[in-house]
């Protein structure tokens, strides 16, 4: 599953961008990129390159602003108790997403890092980036690694970057979707709650 706006109920980067002064550019280069409008890697450069300077001490003060979504922890049981796999793929970033998926029991996560440099980030990432492609890629990969088919996979995401993602899973899940990832969906979530997705599960086991 995509993790902002889904996994938790925020956005980091606009968390980010609220610190360091900078939402109302953030948010709309954001707006832009979810909506398909702007190519993801360029976006996210000119999103990271705005918190050039922030201190590190930023995701220790981040994490209690974190809320995860409703429905998402009894996923999370419910995957595990059918004996499946559950892992996180974000174009946000590791340091926010690694001591979260440790805390709820993920089995594989994967986003962006930032670099950080004499304590503070240097506006700029470090290895490759997770675009809409790593994504699917995660997902095969994770799969083969689980030895679950590509059709008992099940993808979850809200935005144009997981377009290739729900495209590759045999279950495809719009969790609140913007418009553009409505027609790649078999199941379209618009309430604030994964609890229905659980429901569905159970009755797919049986």
């Amino acid at each position: 599953m995509d993790v902002d706006s889904t996994l938790i109920q925020q956005e980091v980067i606009e968390l980010l961008a609220d610190y360091a002064g900078v939402m109302p550019e953030v948010k709309t280069i954001t707006e832009q990129a979810m909506s398909g409008e702007l190519d993801f890697k360029q976006s996210l450069a000119k999103r990271v390159g705005l918190l050039e300077g922030l201190s590190e001490e930023i995701f220790r003060w981040l994490k209690p602003q974190i809320q995860l979504t409703p429905g998402v922890e009894e996923l999370i049981s419910a995957v595990h108790e059918l004996g499946g796999k559950i892992g996180a793929v974000s174009g946000g970033f590791n340091q926010v997403l690694e001591p979260l998926a440790i805390e709820i029991g993920l089995d594989y996560w994967m986003a962006n890092s930032l670099e950080v440099r004499d304590g503070k980030l240097t506006g700029s990432l470090v290895g490759p980036v997770i675009d809409a492609e790593a994504k699917a890629t995660a997902l095969k990969n994770w799969a083969a690694e689980s030895g679950i088919s590509l059709q008992q996979t099940i993808a979850i995401g809200d935005g144009a970057n997981d377009i290739q993602m729900l495209q590759c899973a045999g279950y495809a899940v719009a969790f609140r979707p913007k418009p553009v990832l409505k027609q790649y969906a078999d199941l379209v979530i618009e309430e604030n709650s994964l609890i229905s997705l659980v429901e569905k599960l159970g009755s797919r086991a049986s």
